[in-house]
């Protein structure tokens, strides 16, 4: 797996000294600049109007005006994919195929809004911005850390009857997935339909090099999103970052943990790794078994004949609401954005954050500020011992700004916290893969469940109790305390931000 990293990355760069030599070759100098010069305007150009995340383009922006050869390039492999009509355009039609068995009742809106008006708005942004229903008859339970979640997933994939599908960034082989394989191998030998997606670049460097071949073997079906190759795609910097498992159309999952043994603490990583999940049952399982198949049409082209996996399950006396979302980089809208958004702005009394990292826009920073002015209790937790050096000093580079608006923030001491967990006011909370940064809200495959009057609502607002007593706060005067050469590094480091 380590060697197809090294030749795709050799070839790669082959293709781009050759590109040079062949330009330098043919023309002169004057040429040369005039060409460079016409095609940074026109990529900047087509940049000013692009819609979305305006710092993130601006950023490209400043690099293409500087370097507008390797900007140029630069972009096309790692800024986004919306560039890619044929990809947008197959995504489109897959989803399309499947859309039926999201059926919107808007008597659960209704309902909704007669319980609380303010928080239903925050259900009718996400149908309409993510077109993903609300439910009712559904309940979503919490589950922290991971090595609390290991058993109780193993339970859920032991009852499957028909069929277990699976999508994750990473599948690593280690305890936590030997565990797992064990009971898809047995499942799959009795007949169920066994499926699993993984992201290449999140998990290419964690399996064997038959890691795909045991599965096939074994009777389980896999597809490989978006794997790396020797050669330019505008496709390269957008990866699946979702987890998602979907067990007979009645159980869903999704949440922070990856199918890694760093993610139930059986190694260390960073010190110990604080992770979240939900486990969704009932009505809501219908999007995210949309999710799945869209997403394996997507990547393999097969079809799939969804009607045959809908179940129309509904847990009796089920109290709240669930409503899955999804987030795609092959469209203009930004719903997982969206909704965190809606939740600071609507917050009544308190808003208590969990991400692995906080690498913000001027829109983010200044909603976060207005709702601390404005008197909400907003805590945002971070890692004390980050997974990356580059990352987290753009990720303290926030602080001080948010810390001056009112907003208090912790690092959690004993390691690597990686929820992506949003609770609010005692009623609503997200759950799901969506960080606070670039990469989540314009290049990643993302997904999350918004949930009120749930059980995970408030198991997870106790948890978050439990883990500000593992944390440090960041007053002001500690952050100004900082050594020079540190702060430094965070305003440098920060100039990279739309890049992290």
């Amino acid at each position: 797996m380590q060697a197809r990293i090294i030749v795709s990355a050799f070839l790669i760069l082959f293709q781009i000294v050759f590109l040079f030599a062949l330009l330098y070759n043919i023309y002169d100098y004057a040429v040369i600049y005039t060409l460079q010069e016409i095609a940074g305007i026109i990529m900047v150009i087509v940049l000013l109007n692009r819609r979305g995340q305006r710092i993130y383009n601006t950023a490209w922006i400043i690099l293409i005006l500087i370097f507008p050869i390797f900007g140029i390039s630069a972009y096309m492999l790692w800024g986004g994919a919306r560039f890619t009509p044929r990809f947008r355009k197959k995504m489109r039609e897959c989803e399309l195929r499947y859309k039926h068995i999201l059926e919107d009742d808007r008597a659960v809106h209704e309902e909704l809004h007669v319980i609380d008006n303010a928080k239903a708005t925050d259900a009718d942004y996400l149908t309409r911005e993510s077109n993903y229903p609300l439910y009712k008859d559904s309940t979503a339970e919490y589950f922290s850390p991971g090595e609390e979640f290991w058993p109780r997933f193993l339970s859920e994939l032991e009852m499957a009857e028909d069929y277990i599908f699976l999508e994750f960034f990473i599948v690593a082989e280690g305890v936590f997935w030997d565990s797992i394989y064990k009971i898809l191998k047995s499942k799959a030998k009795a007949g169920l339909d066994v499926r699993i997606i993984f992201d290449d670049f999140g998990s290419i460097k964690r399996q064997r090099k038959d890691f795909i071949k045991r599965l096939k073997k074994a009777g389980i079906r896999v597809a490989v999103f978006n794997k790396i190759g020797p050669s330019f795609s505008l496709f390269m910097n957008n990866r699946d970052h979702r987890k998602i498992a979907v067990i007979d159309g009645k159980t869903a999952i999704t949440g922070g943990i990856n199918l890694a043994d760093e993610y139930v603490n059986e190694i260390e990583r960073f010190g110990y790794w604080m992770d979240s999940a939900t486990i969704i049952k009932g009505k809501a399982v219908t999007s995210f078994l949309y999710m799945f198949c869209v997403m394996w049409e997507f990547t393999t082209g097969q079809k799939v004949d969804i009607n045959a996996f809908y179940r129309n399950y509904r847990v009796a006396n089920a109290t709240g609401f669930v409503q899955p979302y999804s987030d795609s980089p092959l469209d203009t809208r930004n719903p997982a954005k969206g909704i965190y958004m809606r939740i600071i702005s609507g917050a009544a009394r308190y808003v208590y954050i969990c991400s692995p990292y906080l690498i913000i826009d001027d829109t983010m920073r200044e909603v976060l500020k207005m709702a601390a002015k404005s008197g909400i209790d907003i805590r945002i937790i971070t890692p004390h011992i980050p997974d990356k050096w580059y990352v987290h000093p753009v990720t303290q580079y926030n602080y001080l700004e948010l810390m001056e608006s009112g907003v208090r923030i912790f690092e959690y001491t004993p390691g690597f916290i990686h929820s992506k967990l949003f609770v609010c006011d005692d009623k609503v909370a997200t759950i799901g893969t969506v960080n606070m940064d670039y990469r989540s809200f314009a290049l990643h495959f993302e997904c999350g469940a918004w949930m009120y009057d749930t059980d995970a609502v408030y198991k997870a607002r106790d948890h978050i109790f439990e883990i500000l007593k593992d944390c440090e706060e960041i007053t002001v005067d500690v952050w100004r305390k900082k050594p020079a050469g540190q702060r430094l590094k965070c305003w440098l480091l920060n100039l990279l931000a739309p890049f992290m």
